[in-house]
């Protein structure tokens, strides 16, 4: 059984950051019934459907991999009788989660105050940029945005240059974990009142939040930390080191680790009772570093890799994604899984971060062709009867 079997969950995101959150949920065992406007479904269908490389059965790696695990109904949800089809999975559900722009649902009639009058133990969730408050909830954002604008990219990049977003979306995706975490603690709450609530994400909030003990630094100090490259503002040697073949992190939080590496590295130039404690390294960063490179260009990664660890010397290769997705720790601990699709092809995808009760979950359905349960979820959760059903198709309420 997984965590959320049970819980069911109406899924009205499109895009990275909603549809991320509902996969994590839907990765745990909820199930997850996405709503989608008639005719085209959500955008994301979209993006990257032609592509020869990129797409499978119509949809794009972004729908494919966001939306495993869903079940896809078409609803026509700005007509009355639509919106009274959707009020009646309300009813039945435990969490109705949207990513809209700041106003969206109020204005269709699915805000929390509304469903929460349909149902009143319903948990609603709304990722949206900015929040519901404040002077910039009404504007647009995008990862980026929301990346530069929390302070990020200000320490992203290398001294010299300009600043860098990271490459991994993470203003989407922390927008996402965060409301997925959000539903979670409401659930909680419910099974304790009765009575669900509203959870309100911005991933502008998410950024912040992610700065961490950084932001708690500059409040301290009123210091504006810039950008560092692959070093770190305390720890020496902590950086990214070219060898004959590629990259490798070496990072000695500690001088613990940095007398393992004078046992690995056994160079004059680093053995000066300076370098022996941290403020000492940290005065001679560069010094050292330079050091580092000279020895570590002489010999491939895995040579390094091989000595470091068998130091326990945290280090690690800068992997592409062919190396990264092939590694036997990725590959031990089911970060890469299978999805078989509706055509018998089978796709990898990343797998469930997420290991309950000593296991993941290894098993996934695949994504959803457009309006594919509609039918059975109108039936076998609502009790429509196939009269019913077909007269809604009819007046295209549903498809």
């Amino acid at each position: 059984m997984k965590p959320l079997e049970g819980i069911t969950i109406i899924d009205l995101t499109h895009m990275l950051s909603g549809p991320y959150g509902t996969m994590l949920l839907a990765d745990l065992g909820a199930r997850t019934i996405k709503v989608e406007p008639i005719g085209h479904g959500e955008n994301t269908r979209a993006l990257l459907a032609n592509s020869t490389d990129y797409s499978r059965q119509g949809m794009g790696a972004y729908f494919l991999t966001l939306n495993r695990g869903k079940e896809s109904v078409c609803i026509d949800l700005k007509s009355p009788e639509g919106l009274a089809v959707f009020y009646d999975l309300v009813k039945e559900a435990d969490v109705v989660f949207d990513n809209f722009s700041a106003g969206v649902t109020r204005r269709l009639k699915i805000d929390h105050d509304t469903l929460s009058s349909i149902n009143p133990r319903i948990v609603t969730c709304s990722v949206t940029g900015f929040g519901e408050t404040g002077p910039a909830r009404d504007r647009p954002a995008f990862d980026q945005v929301v990346q530069g604008m929390g302070g990020g990219m200000s320490i992203t990049g290398f001294k010299d240059g300009p600043p860098v977003r990271a490459g991994i979306p993470i203003g989407d995706l922390g927008g996402g974990v965060f409301g997925a975490i959000g539903v979670l603690s409401s659930l909680v709450k419910r099974s304790a009142s009765g009575k669900g609530e509203h959870v309100d994400v911005s991933m502008l909030d998410a950024q912040v939040s992610m700065l961490n003990y950084m932001a708690t630094m500059y409040l301290m100090s009123g210091n504006v930390p810039g950008r560092l490259g692959n070093g770190h503002f305390v720890h020496v040697p902590y950086n990214t080191f070219k060898t004959t073949d590629g990259y490798i992190i070496i990072a000695c939080i500690g001088d613990t680790f940095f007398q393992r590496l004078l046992e690995v590295m056994p160079l004059p130039g680093l053995c000066k009772p300076e370098y022996q404690e941290q403020p000492g390294r940290f005065a001679h960063e560069a010094e050292i570093n330079q050091l580092i490179q000279a020895h570590i260009e002489t010999a491939s990664t895995a040579h390094w890799l091989a000595l470091l660890s068998g130091a326990r010397i945290p280090c690690a290769p800068v992997n592409d994604f062919e190396q990264a997705l092939s590694d036997p720790q990725i590959l031990a601990r089911d970060m890469v899984v299978d999805v078989t699709l509706q055509s018998g092809e089978t796709l990898k995808m990343p797998g469930n971060p997420v290991k309950v009760g000593g296991s993941g979950n290894t098993t996934f359905t695949p994504p959803p062709l457009l309006g594919q349960d509609t039918d059975q979820v109108l039936s076998s959760v609502l009790g429509y009867s196939a009269e019913t059903i077909n007269a809604l198709r009819r007046k295209e309420i549903i498809q």
